[in-house]
């Protein structure tokens, strides 16, 4: 990896509001690098979570503490116009509830102090084509699942040896395998989010004699938290219901499993409500860090393409420690840079 390339195509990515192009940035550049360079840069090789340590290392190490939590999601861009591959195909958004064409990743990001630093990703590809039985239709599937690209990205943190005290997930990977993983295996905490069809005992009793409960016909008692039985994890789980409002004036109703026996609701609800954190990465890569907008073809072009993407972000984070300004006002700012400067460049036209 031509580390001077990439430092030179995040920084682009950071400032263009159009495509991602090879001859964008060399034409930025004023043709001081040729787009052939970019080109070739980007299909060099395929970047991937090690490059990605090795890029946010010393960050990580400077704010890390026993206190930070590590949160673990997927994300959907969507790429309707581009030609299928392994990479780039049908994919289930459970934000949309339905199949769209483009890039699965997950995600697991580093939080501590309102700081936010990604430290390991994995693109979702599904090489295994087959038929499905039913539509006489060719789909594709994946050689592993995105839980044990879970859990293979907390054997990585855990070799890097990443102080964290919190494991943080949506109910999408709320698995027993998952939960077992980080406790047993591990001794590490965790708070994941339910489906309001999981089915818990209260006593151990009642789990010894597999008499289960679906957990949204529990009778909660306000701001308070019970231990119980999860079906099938073998351990004892505290448990915590948050009702919500939403904008619309509807309600919600979240249903959180920790592993730590001493927490209360407070304590459970509050350290969730640091996942939302990745929501709002998800959100920078999106809109800042030019995601979609690499034309590239090529499977390991598109590849390096997103993880010159993650750099992007991490650098913006680094620029809100130093300037206090999030990473949409920091854009926002480049943006207004950019038009007074188109806005020079017209008056001078018009005056020669």
């Amino acid at each position: 990896m031509n580390t001077k390339h990439l430092d030179l195509y995040t920084d682009y990515l950071a400032v263009t509001f159009g495509y991602a192009t090879a001859t964008g940035l060399s034409d930025m550049l004023d043709g001081s690098i040729s787009h052939d360079k970019i080109t070739r840069f980007l299909a060099d090789g395929e970047w991937n979570s090690k490059d990605l340590w090795k890029q946010v290392k010393s960050t990580v190490r400077k704010i890390e503490s026993e206190d930070g939590v590590l949160i673990f999601d997927d994300t959907v861009q969507e790429k309707p116009w581009m030609d299928e591959n392994d990479l780039i195909c049908w994919h289930h958004d459970h934000c949309k509830g339905r199949s769209i064409k483009g890039i699965n990743m997950l995600n697991c990001l580093y939080n501590i102090d309102n700081i936010s630093i990604p430290i390991a990703f994995d693109l979702v590809r599904k090489p295994i084509r087959f038929s499905d039985l039913k539509t006489r239709r060719e789909k594709r599937r994946s050689e592993v699942t995105k839980n044990e690209l879970m859990r293979a990205m907390i054997d990585t943190c855990m070799k890097n040896r990443i102080k964290f005290a919190w494991t943080l997930f949506d109910s999408w990977f709320s698995s027993v395998d998952n939960m077992k993983y980080i406790k047993l295996e591990h001794e590490k905490e965790f708070i994941g989010a339910l489906k309001n069809n999981r089915l818990v005992a209260l006593t151990e009793e009642d789990y010894r004699n597999k008499k289960f409960t679906r957990i949204d016909q529990i009778e909660w008692t306000e701001q308070e938290a019970v231990t119980g039985w999860l079906k099938g994890l073998g351990f004892p789980v505290r448990l915590a219901c948050q009702v919500f409002t939403n904008k619309d004036g509807s309600t919600g109703t979240l249903y959180l499993a920790c592993s730590q026996l001493t927490a209360d609701w407070n304590t459970i609800t509050t350290t969730y409500q640091k996942r939302w954190n990745v929501e709002v990465y998800h959100k920078s890569l999106k809109s800042n860090a030019a995601l979609a907008k690499s034309p590239a073809r090529r499977m390991n072009a598109q590849s390096n393409h997103i993880f010159a993407a993650i750099i992007t972000v991490f650098k913006m984070e680094c620029l809100k420690i130093k300037t206090k300004m999030n990473h949409f006002a920091l854009k926002s700012k480049l943006y207004l840079k950019a038009v007074r400067s188109a806005f020079d460049e017209l008056q001078q036209l018009r005056a020669a």
